[in-house]
């Protein structure tokens, strides 16, 4: 291939705007997507579980799988993949050191099973090829409704909890003996966080969920300690990543997940750069 032939199929914008007009849903999705992503990312890397979001996005992979094989809806399949994996690691995981050891036998199975149902499927290529890499653009006005409904779940779950489950990411001996449900809130945000990674699946395919769940709040933490402040600027990432790599992704004929990843590790690239440059001026994030 040569290179004006590469450059056709990553950038062509022939016909953008009639394109534009009729994958509104895919944009008002994945900016849900990206407020969910931001908001719960931060939380994430507060409690470590950068390496749990892996290995719940690897079961809820397999759920998708499952409902695609057994024709029912694969976004219902990949909440379901992603509910059961969160409260093996919610009810089984209490620290790190466990919660990752666990997820390490969870990633492998949860892929190994996505495979089987994949190769047990028989119908378009494409989408089993959607469940690695995203299928946003496929996106209709009832799954918006439906990733609407998720993303208003978890916010207002976030809320609800979001004191305690800072206060036992931050410290969380001191937290059980001043008697917070240390245990529950684990169980509880799991529960959340499986949701998320369900979402997710549907903007970057399992394989890339942390681009979405990890790297912008990963981002906005090089910046700022603060909680508050990392939270906005996550979300602010996410947004540019999700809806900037959809627009991008219009215009050519590839996976939307390229074009997210790329923005969301440029994003980091430049926090962290001007995270150093702020520490060798002596400025306070």
């Amino acid at each position: 291939m040569n290179p004006a032939d590469l450059w056709e199929k990553v950038f062509s914008f022939q016909d953008y705007g009639e394109l534009l007009q009729l994958l509104w849903p895919a944009l008002l999705a994945g900016a849900v997507l990206a407020v969910v992503g931001g908001v719960i990312g931060v939380v994430v890397m507060a409690r470590d579980m950068g390496f749990a979001v892996h290995g719940i996005s690897e079961l809820s992979f397999a759920g998708a799988a499952a409902a695609l094989l057994l024709g029912f809806d694969v976004v219902t399949g990949s909440v379901i993949g992603s509910i059961l994996a969160a409260l093996v690691l919610g009810l089984l995981g209490a620290g790190a050191r466990e919660r990752n050891a666990i997820t390490g036998v969870l990633m492998p199975f949860g892929l190994g099973l996505g495979i089987l149902f994949l190769s047990l499927y028989e119908g378009r290529s494409a989408n089993k090829f959607g469940l690695l890499t995203g299928q946003i653009v496929a996106v209709d006005k009832a799954q918006v409704v439906t990733m609407v409904i998720g993303a208003a779940v978890v916010l207002i779950g976030l809320a609800i909890i979001w004191r305690p489950l800072m206060f036992a990411s931050t410290d969380p001996w001191v937290a059980a003996a001043r008697g917070v449900p240390v245990r529950g809130l684990s169980v509880a945000f799991v529960i959340l966080l499986g949701i998320s990674v369900a979402m997710a699946i549907q903007v970057v395919g399992a394989l890339l969920v942390l681009s979405l769940l990890i790297t912008p709040a990963a981002a906005a933490l090089q910046l700022t300690a603060r909680p508050g402040k990392a939270v906005l600027l996550s979300v602010c990432f996410a947004l540019i990543s999700v809806v900037g790599g959809i627009l991008l992704a219009l215009a050519g004929s590839l996976p939307v997940s390229p074009y997210v990843t790329t923005i969301s590790f440029a994003i980091w690239l430049i926090a962290r750069g001007v995270a150093k440059r702020r520490a060798k001026a002596g400025i306070p994030g």
